[in-house]
């Protein structure tokens, strides 16, 4: 059994505020800080300081965040497989551009064989994070960014990250200096997703900043798609993504963007069970060889 306690120091991890953590718990301020205390007591160091009213974690709370967390994981994972070891579920999260692009293939090779149930969800990187973090997925499939010294990781495949206009654009199959995209319209993802990272990640290299009235935000790749292809736009995303759609590419001189794939899990947990043993990288070696 897990102390309650370590629930209530994730609580204030997520919220960075005692109030808040108290009221979304159910429970009072000074008993947030009580069981604070004792996990201080326990560890024998300080895990939160305030600085000018502010909340922030001690870097022992963030080796404790992650160690707690891949508890709770473990914990809820063992709570299934010990009655039903055989039918243990795997959940399964995708960005949208792998979900809905990549790993249709893979998906189909593994529900050929005897496996277990299995579900799939497909969200932006931030979010699917969110999600592995709290024990509702038990591993991703990303291209955004990720903290690789928090989480455990296997590289899927390398990705190269493009230009997309429509075939009636200036730009169609023509490679251009980086600075004249800011005269384009530009269709991107939300924040919080890897394509979205990945552009902005390039324009902050080069010293470069997009005008945000020339940014419109679209979380759907189909409608995206449609619109450049009506020449209203243009996007940066992946070859796979365009397809064999009525679309062109361009290139940027002289950078040639890859970017990786990866499976991202909780470091130290059950997310080696089989059933995500049978999930394979790009060159065929199931993820944890």
């Amino acid at each position: 059994m897990l102390d309650f306690r370590v629930y209530t120091f994730l609580e204030v991890c997520k919220t960075m505020n005692y109030r808040q953590a108290a009221e979304n718990l159910n429970l009072s301020q000074p008993s947030i800080t009580q069981h604070i205390h004792y996990l201080e007591n326990i560890y024998g160091c300080k895990l939160f300081n305030y600085e000018k009213k502010v909340l922030y974690k001690t870097k022992n709370a963030e080796l404790l965040e992650t160690a707690a967390r891949s508890m709770i994981y473990n914990h809820n994972k063992l709570m299934n497989l010990i009655p039903v070891v055989n039918k243990e579920r795997l959940r399964l999260g995708a960005t949208k551009s792998i979900g809905d692009y990549y790993i249709s293939d893979m998906i189909s090779g593994i529900l050929k064989k005897e496996f277990n149930p299995i579900e799939i969800y497909v969200d932006n990187t931030k979010n699917l994070l969110d999600q592995l973090d709290s024990g509702d997925l038990d591993i991703i499939l990303t291209e955004g960014n990720f903290d690789k010294d928090k989480y455990g990781y296997s590289l899927y495949k390398n990705e190269g990250f493009l230009g997309v206009c429509s075939k009636n654009h200036k730009f169609s199959n023509k490679s251009i200096e980086l600075k004249d995209i800011l005269n384009e319209t530009l269709l991107l993802r939300e924040k919080g997703s890897g394509t979205r990272e990945i552009f902005g990640d390039l324009l902050k290299r080069n010293n470069l900043k997009a005008d945000n009235d020339k940014i419109l935000i679209i979380s759907s790749f189909v409608l995206m798609k449609k619109l450049i292809g009506k020449n209203l736009g243009i996007t940066f995303t992946y070859k796979e993504v365009v397809g064999d759609s009525d679309l062109s590419t361009f290139t940027i001189k002289g950078i040639d963007i890859k970017h990786e794939f990866n499976y991202v899990y909780l470091k130290d947990t059950f997310s080696n069970i089989p059933c995500i043993k049978e999930l394979v990288n790009s060159e065929g070696k199931h993820i944890y060889e």
